[in-house]
């Protein structure tokens, strides 16, 4: 893998923490510009070099740093507004699409305690999240909004009302369309805590930890779709208009498509539990219908599953099986890994896909790093910086050695081998001086041909902390 070197080119500082960057031509303009989402709810794009309002739905987004779940008041939180996308034919339809934590859904969680495995305890292994009505944590929406001929957005309906048992893993970047299908497609995080304690993941008929594909030109007339956490709670309407792509997902910052030809390679991250950080791609998959989970879940038959994809977790985290990290008393130099789930890491073994390539929590290897979170995936495809093009570039939130103030996240790059094996990844250098301030690398998005790549850098862990968010653009 060449080494590459980039610089960062400031293009909006002082924002809040920077979720979604995407860009697209609005209606009656000619100019595709950059819009950039929040996490507290405000979606910006860059006018005649200023910046402009284009939706502010902060009021509606839950009050976040606040969750019951052990992080109450610490600032850091994974709700808010976390998908947006436009239709493909937004120019001249003006739909757009939300992801977002509702005002007012506070619930005390799925579980009381912080919770961990503990592979003597049978009894830890296997939970099951019951009274789900009162037990979660809080409610993703996910709406149809229309950019009317005035110039106002309005929302037009709501797609889909998920609860959701924990605060966290509930992806970022989590609506982007299919270049392929035309569809929606929604990335949604295994409902939080740690080690999925419920595997909701690997649960054909639970909506979390799912690669979903919504069908949005389909009018299901559902107004008011209930609140659900399994398909087959959903409305016939509903579940008609969604398949299936993907399970096993921990959690995951969004789907990028590559074309490849006359198809498409799909590149998704897998945020990993303790050790590793992933990244797959895939391109031939086959969707299963909901409608047909639904029919084998009534007939307590496995429904068939060929062309699904698995990501393999909570068995596997990336190529390893899943592990509890325990310190050795003798030697607290020394870590003892032990498998969580050695049943499901060898039921799953080879029905999962293996990731394209992985790092790692600590490499000791003097060209890597240690890493912390993924928390962007974007193909390449422009010639500005040749040595990337074609490649697939991903962010990590935090350098793992650099837990000590400042603190910086970091760029790399793989791509996919025409062997088909397995690749190494590479750190892309950058050229920018964040001085004394801590730059966590939290978000990547590019534009509509994928020659851009912008990154979303906040100065705090906190979303809380406002103002402290900067997006920049790569250049060579």
């Amino acid at each position: 893998m060449k080494k590459v070197k980039v610089r960062l080119r400031p293009i909006v500082t002082k924002l809040n923490l920077p979720t979604v960057m995407k860009t697209a031509i609005l209606p009656g303009d000619s100019i595709e510009r950059l819009f950039i989402a929040t996490q507290v709810g405000e979606i910006f794009y860059i006018g005649n070099s200023s910046l402009m309002t284009f939706l502010d739905i902060r009021p509606q987004i839950i009050k976040l740093g606040t969750s019951e779940q052990g992080v109450s008041g610490s600032g850091y939180d994974e709700r808010g507004l976390l998908g947006f996308a436009f239709h493909p034919k937004f120019y001249t339809t003006g739909l757009f699409y939300l992801h977002y934590s509702v005002a007012g859904t506070q619930g005390p969680g799925a579980l009381s305690e912080h919770f961990k495995p503990d592979p003597c305890d049978p009894k830890t292994l296997i939970l099951k999240w019951i009274n789900r009505e009162t037990k979660y944590d809080h409610i993703d929406t996910v709406e149809e909004w229309i950019l009317q001929s005035n110039g106002q957005p309005q929302k037009r309906r709501t797609l889909l009302n998920i609860r959701r048992p924990f605060f966290n893993h509930n992806g970022v970047n989590n609506l982007n369309f299919s270049p392929e299908t035309g569809k929606l497609v929604l990335t949604t995080g295994d409902g939080g805590a740690g080690y999925d304690p419920f595997n909701l993941s690997q649960d054909p008929m639970e909506l979390a930890g799912k690669i979903i594909e919504i069908d949005v030109d389909k009018n299901t007339n559902v107004y008011h779709p209930p609140v659900v956490t399994r398909f087959n709670e959903l409305p016939a309407p509903i579940q008609e208009t969604l398949t299936v792509i993907a399970k096993g997902v921990r959690n995951i910052p969004g789907i990028s498509f590559q074309r490849f030809y006359n198809q498409y390679i799909k590149y998704v991250g897998n945020v990993g539990q303790d050790l590793v950080e992933s990244i797959f791609s895939f391109v031939h998959y086959k969707p299963i219908p909901v409608t047909q989970l639904v029919q084998a879940s009534l007939r307590n038959t496995e429904p068939i599953q060929e062309g699904l994809i698995n990501l393999g977790w909570r068995g596997w985290e990336g190529a390893f099986p899943t592990s509890i990290i325990r310190g050795c008393s003798e030697n607290p130099a020394l870590d003892e890994k032990i498998i969580a789930y050695y049943d499901e890491a060898v039921i799953s073994s080879v029905k999962r896909l293996q990731p394209l390539t992985s790092y790692f929590h600590k490499d000791q290897r003097p060209d890597k790093f240690g890493g912390t979170a993924l928390t962007g995936v974007q193909a390449y495809m422009g010639n500005e910086i040749p040595n990337l093009t074609g490649s697939v570039v991903f962010t990590d939130l935090a350098r793992h050695e650099e837990a000590r103030p400042p603190v910086r996240g970091v760029l790399a790059y793989t791509r996919v081998r025409t062997d088909g094996k397995l690749n190494d990844f590479s750190v892309i250098e950058t050229d920018y001086n964040f001085g004394s301030q801590s730059s966590y690398y939290v978000s990547l998005g590019t534009n509509l041909d994928q020659t851009r790549l912008y990154l979303g850098v906040y100065g705090s862990m906190k979303v809380t902390d406002f103002n402290q968010g900067t997006v920049f653009e790569i250049i060579p």
